[in-house]
């Protein structure tokens, strides 16, 4: 189990009132009541711009708030990565927020042997809230968004296993489906997975 978790936030809301923020803070809750220490970034009060250039990208200059992103990935041992699906994938400025902060030094290595990731050693959860059934975005749309964020991001930098919750027709889901979702979430954070 995990002990030190850091939790994205990748809802692009700043008001902080979707229920991406409830899950967020249910895991939170439960890793606390469990003891184990919980730090957030939340993307949506980053000073995030986006990248335009290989150059920017490799040797641009990092955000001070980026900076302080990159050390509360450094120091956990699990990441929770929560986002709702928008147009088949997570929110552009999440998506800016990771190529900001997964840069080559930080979060992978280049050189004459190629490349390798900089941050084993560290499991992931990806929690994504969407309209439409789960397993329509898994079977007809085959998660391509989900599998990219996987494949590209966390895995190319070294993480693993990482592990998904998805959870469809949030549009729908009355007070008894939410407070499981919660609940849920909840219990993810106390086990630390």
């Amino acid at each position: 189990m995990a002990q030190r978790i850091t939790i994205i936030q990748g809802h692009p809301d700043s008001g902080g009132n979707r229920f991406c923020h409830a899950l967020g803070e249910a895991y939170a809750a439960g890793a606390r009541e469990a003891g184990l220490e919980v730090k957030i970034i939340d993307v949506a009060h980053l000073d995030v711009w986006f990248l335009r250039t290989q150059a920017e990208f490799e040797t641009g200059p990092t955000p001070p708030r980026i900076i302080e992103a990159q050390e509360a990935i450094r120091w956990a041992e699990h990441l929770l990565v929560i986002y709702p699906l928008w147009l088949g994938t997570m929110p552009a400025l999440l998506k800016a927020f990771f190529e900001q902060t997964f840069r080559p030094g930080f979060a992978f290595r280049t050189g004459e042997r190629g490349w390798g990731g900089l941050l084993k050693d560290r499991s992931a959860r990806i929690v994504v809230t969407m309209g439409m059934p789960a397993f329509i975005y898994r079977w007809y749309f085959g998660a391509h968004g989900l599998k990219s964020l996987e494949r590209s991001i966390l895995r190319f930098v070294g993480m693993k296993p990482i592990r998904e919750t998805l959870i469809g027709m949030i549009g729908r889901l009355d007070e008894a489906k939410r407070r499981a979702w919660l609940d849920k979430l909840r219990a993810l954070g106390r086990d630390g997975a």
